[in-house]
């Protein structure tokens, strides 16, 4: 097969995966797989820059940064829609699409969620993404391109043998809870600023000027709308959304089709009730008459369209009264400010505690105790105060100040340079042990199921642990003894604590809690260092920082916390417990089980240890050293000696791209 065919083959399979992933949510090939034909193209094209086309999955990543957005005109205006605040106005609604249409049947409606997002248009010519702009003011948007290809639920080209001649497909881009969720984790543990909502994270990661910030945002769409089209002609909405998914655009699971005035209150209630079990956030409801031709024969106001209307769901937010400002105090001491608030329901949820995050969000927002607060829960999200309703403030109340003493040890809090946060600087700190502990303990760390919170306060009270590998060193009879705590269920608790003696290195180092440090960062921390712990332990800061994603902040964090000698000393602790770091899930049954690979020279698309753990996951091994017992080497750019010495003993020698299709044929 030529490199040509080749490549194009690879844009097949790609292609055909993200929409499996993004369209259907049933995917084809594991992630593992589409990583190693990923990096296989990735070659290619570096080796054959003449083939690298626009619509290449690997044109992703992001380009060149701006210095400004130019503006795009939309060829058909992007109208907001006109609102129902209620079931009566959605009903006034249906009475007047029927009066405009001089009719008494009843009117064929397309019910759909309405994603709090940020709306865009995508522009394809003969089914290939030329250019994509925000809604801007309806009439005129930003040209956001490069950043919506990073987008990977959005093809660079669709799926049809006979595309039309021009296409505008408008969506609205989002990021989903959990994804939001990690993303903030994630930039609390690098010490950057969290971002307020899913919504503005969305809407500010399409407006960089920079596009490879966007592409490490995990930004999804569902498309929706049609703009102008040629070459092709829809009857219906329906219809229009049918193809869509057809050509591999991501559209909403939850559209209905109905008719009259029961169907839009059926669906109504319907997104109501199911609004807090969705992985995104909705603030309505859409309504479109179904049939395009009637949508013509309504036509438009000024602003909106007469054929839609946005109905508006009961707000999450409520407005209660602050009882007092609590302090909570964290794994790393970090205290926060909380309010306790007079219960109140809130998305069918009682609320009675609030996060107001730290000193500087309590300023800013001027909270103080007594005061009448607006607050908001949008899906799982941890509570918030919005505002103070200052119309309402009795002005005794006084301003708030962060405590100069821990609440919980009474340990000097101090306020770290560069840091919002106020931190409890006793390392014996109840707070911080009970913590930390929990953290060792949860499913993203050693899993060790039966360990909850209360559990573990008994233990800590009882003095039967004091960190987390006290764990390691408990027995049946120690916890069968505590109250509430019988024979079965603290066997069950040991029986936990064992399986867990069995895990990754980058699972322990999450789990250990090291400032900075989350689940991304201990990937690749386990990675660099082959798993081992104890050269991660004296590893130095130069090392360190040359790790990829490992930067000044965080590598000073490694460096203090490996400094610790009571630190080191725990660890040795859950080592001598009997705890082993298994890291690969090792396939035996491939053809190059038990083989010997060694890697020599500079490789362009991964790392010689990315590359050494390719095919330790299917039951190779990899040497430092040729000899006669190694079956194939993999010789890079620069190769030395080894290469000579492979030659000479005739063992198998493989370029990089050779080595990439060798390892992918194992795996399609």
């Amino acid at each position: 097969m030529s490199v040509k065919n080749r490549i194009q083959k690879l844009h097949k399979i790609l292609n055909q995966h993200n929409v499996s992933y993004y369209v259907y949510d049933n995917p084809t090939i594991s992630d593992y797989e589409y990583d190693i034909l990923l990096k296989e193209l990735e070659l290619l094209e570096t080796q054959h820059p003449e083939f690298i086309s626009a619509n290449s999955p690997t044109q992703r990543v992001g380009g060149k940064s701006l210095s400004s957005f130019e503006t795009i005109k939309h060829s058909i205006p992007m109208l907001s829609l006109a609102n129902a605040m209620n079931q009566n106005e959605l009903e006034a609604f249906d009475v007047q699409i029927k009066k405009f249409l001089n009719t008494n049947e009843k009117i064929e409606y397309i019910g759909e969620p309405k994603l709090d997002g940020l709306a865009v248009e995508l522009v394809y010519t003969d089914g290939i993404f030329s250019y994509g702009s925000t809604r801007g003011d309806g009439h005129n948007g930003e040209n956001i391109t490069e950043n919506l290809k990073t987008i990977k639920g959005i093809p660079l080209q669709f799926n049809s043998n006979n595309p039309p001649k021009i296409l505008e497909i408008r969506g609205e881009v989002y990021i989903d809870h959990n994804d939001f969720k990690k993303l903030n984790k994630q930039r609390l543990q690098n010490n950057e600023k969290l971002f307020a909502n899913p919504r503005n994270c969305a809407a500010g990661s399409l407006r960089q000027l920079d596009s490879k910030v966007t592409a490490k945002r995990p930004l999804k769409i569902f498309c929706y709308g049609l703009g102008l089209s040629n070459g092709i002609v829809f009857d219906n909405q329906k219809q229009f959304l049918d193809q869509l998914k057809k050509w591999g655009f991501p559209v909403n699971h939850h559209i209905q089709l109905g008719s009259g005035f029961d169907f839009l209150k059926e669906y109504y209630n319907q997104v109501e009730e199911l609004r807090s079990n969705l992985l995104y956030d909705i603030d309505g409801v859409v309504f479109k008459v179904n049939s395009f031709y009637n949508q013509e024969i309504l036509g438009n106001r000024s602003k909106s369209p007469r054929w839609a209307i946005a109905g508006k769901l009961k707000a999450q937010q409520a407005v209660t009264k602050v009882l007092n400002i609590d302090i909570s105090v964290g794994r790393l001491g970090a205290l926060t400010p909380v309010a306790k608030l007079d219960p109140v329901l809130v998305g069918g949820v009682i609320i009675s505690n609030a996060t107001l995050h730290n000193e500087d969000e309590v300023i800013k927002k001027d909270v103080r105790i007594g005061d009448y607060v607006l607050i908001q829960r949008a899906g799982d999200v941890i509570p918030e105060v919005v505002k103070v309703i200052q119309e309402k403030r009795n002005h005794n109340n006084v301003q708030f100040k962060m405590p100069n003493h821990c609440p919980i040890c009474n340990g000097e809090v101090l306020r770290i340079q560069n840091e919002a946060e106020y931190k409890c600087q006793n390392k014996d700190c109840i707070a911080k042990i009970k913590g930390s502990i929990q953290h060792y303990v949860s499913k993203s760390c050693m899993n060790i199921d039966g360990l909850g919170e209360k559990i573990i306060a008994v233990l800590l009270k009882n003095n039967l642990i004091s960190n987390f590998s006290d764990l390691y060193y408990l027995t049946i009879n120690e916890i069968s003894q505590l109250d509430r705590m019988g024979e079965k269920s603290a066997k069950n608790i040991i029986s936990a604590i064992q399986n867990s003696k069995k895990s990754s290195l980058d699972k322990f180092i999450n789990a250990i809690g090291i400032n900075h440090i989350g689940q991304n960062a201990s990937k690749k921390l386990s990675t660099h260092f082959n798993g081992k712990i104890d050269l991660l332990i004296n590893s130095s800061r130069d090392e360190l920082i040359s790790i990829n994603e490992i930067g000044d902040v965080m590598a000073d964090s490694i460096i203090s916390y490996f400094s610790d000698e009571n630190n080191i000393k725990i660890i040795n602790q859950c080592i001598d417990s009997g705890l082993e770091f298994h890291n690969l899930e090792i396939n035996t049954q491939t053809s190059i089980f038990n083989k010997i690979f060694v890697f020599t020279g500079n490789l362009e698309s991964m790392s010689r240890s990315e590359a050494s753990q390719l095919i330790e996951k299917l039951g190779a091994k990899s040497s430092s050293s040729v000899s006669k017992k190694t079956n194939y080497v993999v010789a890079g750019k620069k190769s030395g000696s080894k290469l000579k010495k492979a030659k000479d003993l005739g063992i198998e020698i493989l370029n990089e791209s050779e080595f990439i299709k060798f390892i992918n044929n194992i795996n399609l």
